[in-house]
């Protein structure tokens, strides 16, 4: 149980800033070569603290495991992970999961509770109680065909984005992002030459390529390549997988203007949940940066 939950202790990033938890979330501790690590500082917490005679080789394989399938979990869902550091910080993801699956969490709380229950039945009744393997593997098998029927939908979502013309002309790269609770619900990103869109892709309807909400790709600018070199947004970039931009005039400075990018997966430039942010003067120096993380924002004046 330890080792695997162990690859979310980075989650104390946190306690620094909303930025540095970007920087650091599902990096060396959700990495392969870092897990047989977290495995061992596992094995050697139970040892030590418990007082657990496990010994040492077997206690680190199982705990190996248990990390890894930590890791598969977040491979499958839309944040992604950088399972390949130190040898490369590129994100992997599948797609085919929400960050938060309401259906995993109840396939493994069934399984941790029914055995609870029988346990409290069989005491009532003087009823030979269950183990809780059967219903362990019953967790397991459920939630391997629930991952493949999830990866088909979205073999299936990701063919009807790509096999349509849209406004702009055939697209340019195409995301099927899940939508939390609806297998048969996909949220569609589509990144055309001068727009990028989303659309609500439906596995029992036909898509209407049309119907999606389309934002403007803003002219290349010095405002936009100053807001590129700030700290805050080279950080952020290295976290966004779907970046999309936005240029809007502002009062203050006079003649200056405000640059946001956010990340398509989570959100729309109109309702985003992660961006960074800065305001550009008339000769293009970048008086304020910033990062929001839904409601919390990190400022960076410069």
């Amino acid at each position: 149980m330890l080792a695997a939950n162990a690859p979310d202790i980075d989650v104390v990033s946190g306690f620094r800033d909303s930025l540095t938890y970007l920087d650091v979330h599902r990096g060396y501790t959700h990495s392969l070569v870092f897990a047989p690590v977290l495995a061992a500082l596992c094995w050697a917490g139970v040892r030590v603290v418990g007082r657990k005679p496990i010994p040492w080789l077997p206690g680190i394989a199982i705990a190996t495991i248990a990390v890894l399938s930590h890791l598969l979990l977040d491979w499958t869902n839309m944040y992604g992970i950088r399972m390949l550091l130190p040898f490369s910080d590129r994100w992997l993801r599948l797609d085919i999961t929400n960050v938060v699956d309401p259906w995993i969490w109840s396939i493994l709380l069934l399984a941790v509770a029914a055995p609870f229950l029988s346990k409290l039945v069989s005491s009532e009744i003087g009823g030979k109680s269950s183990s809780g393997k059967g219903w362990a593997w019953f967790a397991l098998l459920t939630l391997f065909f629930y991952e493949g029927a999830r990866f088909t939908a979205h073999q299936r979502a990701i063919e009807a984005l790509e096999s349509r013309i849209y406004a702009d002309g055939a697209p340019l790269r195409v995301a099927a992002i899940p939508t939390a609770a609806n297998p048969l619900e996909w949220i569609g990103l589509v990144e055309g030459t001068s727009s990028w869109s989303v659309h609500s892709v439906s596995l029992t309807q036909d898509f209407d390529p049309t119907m999606g909400r389309v934002f403007p790709k803003p002219d290349p600018s010095p405002a936009l390549e100053a807001a590129r070199r700030t700290e805050v947004f080279r950080r952020y970039l290295r976290f966004s997988q779907w970046p999309v931009w936005r240029v809007t005039p502002v009062d203050e400075p006079e003649n200056g203007v405000r640059v946001d990018v956010v990340d398509l997966r989570f959100g729309t430039p109109a309702d985003p949940r992660f961006s960074a942010q800065a305001i550009v003067d008339a000769s293009g120096r970048v008086v304020k940066s910033g990062f929001s993380f839904g409601q919390i924002r990190v400022t960076h004046s410069n």
